[in-house]
């Protein structure tokens, strides 16, 4: 029997580029899950918003509720405006927010943009809340995007996302999904290139004039998180303590930090894709994210793995984790697990998210 849902995916990552929305029709039969893409916007985040994501960590409980409130605000009346502007025909909406503090070691993520004012403002149920069931069985909560990488994009043996984190799925020898977050990436190069009034380094032009510095690489390199096994994931709180303080500390030029922080994004990516690639040089790897557009970070890519690299149309790059965000709340809309144990680390598969009905 067919099934077809229309789905609207909300997301909003650690790079703090913005608000992706993307609307996607699904079509199942015999548990074979296919996708359209209609149509997707990006909002851009402005300096305001950008400032208050930043130190929403550090700020009182009372901020972070009216914050949690005024992103769920601006998340329905664009997702709103979306749908009226396109004349889109949309059965549900489902959204990721944005991830404010994120320690499963401590049995703890939270995410921001509060689905119930999405739901009133769009007259539509949301699905939200995606990674704290997860996280209670004892898995890391991230990353969720492996799923849809094995339903819609299993013409590829690894998948790569460079987002503000870059992370990886692939299947192992028996089968099973395994996907880890690997390294920051867009995280630390538009936090530099903000330094010098950029809000990102178009096409890593300001990286490819300046030069590796041994020293900050060698100390990126040698952080702990690098040598723990999968499965794990990285959240802004180890970004600010761990991984930026090194760069902060280093007197080198901004353009020579963004030339490293490239070429740490390259190592660390390449270590993990030449150790996993099952087929060896023969493995295809499709990559996404904004961190595509970056043609210095992907010729230094391409110089490092052995793999086959394939960059799709910019639909998929720009939006492909709204994409599957959308494909999370449709497997949960139809109570099917969308998350994966041998990707979290959980105790089991689990059916995470929450639904808020906003129709009558």
């Amino acid at each position: 029997m067919l099934q077809q849902k229309t789905v609207i995916g909300i997301m909003s990552g650690t790079s703090l580029d913005g608000i992706d929305l993307a609307c996607v029709k699904f079509s199942e039969t015999d548990d074979k899950i296919v996708y359209q893409f209609i149509e997707g916007k990006t909002i851009d985040y402005n300096n305001e918003w950008k400032k208050n994501l930043k130190n929403l960590p550090n700020a009182t409980a009372l901020t972070y509720a009216y914050a949690h409130t005024a992103l769920g605000w601006l998340m329905g009346a664009e997702a709103e405006k979306f749908i009226r502007e396109n004349n889109l025909k949309v059965d549900f909406i489902a959204s990721h927010g944005h991830t404010i503090f994120h320690q499963p070691h401590n049995s703890l993520t939270a995410q921001i943009g509060d689905a119930a004012h999405i739901a009133a403002l769009t007259n539509l149920p949301v699905v939200a809340d995606f990674r704290t069931l997860d996280v209670a069985l004892g898995g890391q909560g991230a990353p969720l995007v492996p799923i849809g990488d094995k339903y819609l994009f299993n013409d590829f043996d690894l998948c790569l996302n460079l987002g503000g984190i870059a992370n990886i799925s692939f299947d192992n020898l028996k089968g099973e999904r395994i996907a880890f977050d690997i390294c920051p990436a867009n995280m630390i190069l538009n936090q530099l290139a903000n330094q010098l009034g950029m809000n990102y380094d178009k096409n890593g032009d300001v990286a490819a004039k300046g030069k590796t510095s041994p020293s900050l690489l060698n100390k990126l390199n040698g952080l702990e998180f690098y040598n723990q096994p999968a499965p794990k994931s990285l959240g802004y709180e180890w970004f600010m303590e761990k991984f930026l303080p090194l760069v902060g500390a280093e007197n080198i030029s901004i353009p020579d930090k963004l030339h490293t922080a490239c070429e740490h994004i390259a190592v660390q990516v390449s270590a993990v894709v030449n150790t996993h690639a099952v087929k060896g040089n023969n493995a295809k790897m499709i990559v996404t994210g904004g961190g595509t557009h970056n043609a210095f970070l992907m010729q230094l890519l391409k110089q490092h793995c052995t793999c086959k690299i394939e960059i799709p149309a910019n639909d998929i790059i720009n939006f492909k984790e709204a994409i599957i965000f959308a494909l999370l709340g449709y497997l949960r809309w139809h109570n099917k697990v969308n998350t994966l144990a041998s990707v979290t680390g959980a105790q089991k598969n689990s059916v995470g998210g929450s639904i808020y009905y906003g129709g009558s």
